[in-house]
């Protein structure tokens, strides 16, 4: 049996006639030579080059990057990278203001805080917080209840097939409806303006 053929090791210096330069924060090596292909043997001097490449950077890092010894191992930190990278798309077009931003801009309305956001509200009749919206929430306060006051005149207006009991509901759909319609008709102002068909 024949002992395996051992390869020579190649140097760890990489002499070029210009330098490469570096972004060692994108582990980026650029060679500015001109490249020189053996037609030949292709596969063989792509892989000298490739392996120059891979050297240089690897030397460049141990000698500038700050090396670091830990449990987990050794550890390099990367400089920040300096080397802009291009963008596949465009960037996206600052969206127009919808015409609640524009009010609340001239008018100097700003946006609600995280505890203004929160679903809780302290309610006085009970002595807890409870929630603004939703499940036995604030804003359905006064239709469970099992009296309730009838004002004559209001009644004989009814429409038929109605009751004083769903008016706080069909009082709040309608708002969230109208709420809807006026942030639809806010989204189709905002492209118009824009030059924007959707």
């Amino acid at each position: 049996m024949a002992a395996p053929v051992s390869k020579p090791k190649l140097p760890v210096a990489v002499e070029k006639p210009t330098p490469y330069t570096f972004d060692l924060g994108l582990l980026l090596a650029q060679d500015p030579n001109t490249v020189t292909l053996d037609r030949s043997a292709l596969e063989s001097s792509l892989a000298e080059i490739t392996r120059d490449g891979a050297q240089s950077l690897i030397n460049q890092l141990l000698t500038t990057c700050p090396l670091n010894s830990s449990k987990d191992g050794v550890l390099l930190t990367l400089p920040p990278p300096t080397t802009r990278l291009p963008r596949e798309k465009p960037v996206p077009d600052a969206k127009p203001p919808t015409k609640w931003e524009r009010f609340a801009a001239k008018k100097g309305i700003k946006p609600k805080t995280r505890e203004q956001r929160r679903n809780l509200a302290y309610d006085e009749e009970s002595g807890e917080w409870k929630r603004k919206w939703g499940y036995k929430a604030l804003n359905k306060k006064g239709e469970d209840d099992w009296l309730v006051e009838v004002d004559p005149k209001k009644e004989a207006e009814r429409k038929e097939g109605t009751s004083i009991r769903g008016d706080g509901r069909r009082e709040r759909k309608e708002r969230l409806k109208r709420n809807e319609r006026k942030m639809r008709k806010n989204q189709r102002d905002a492209t118009a303006k824009s030059g924007i068909k959707g």
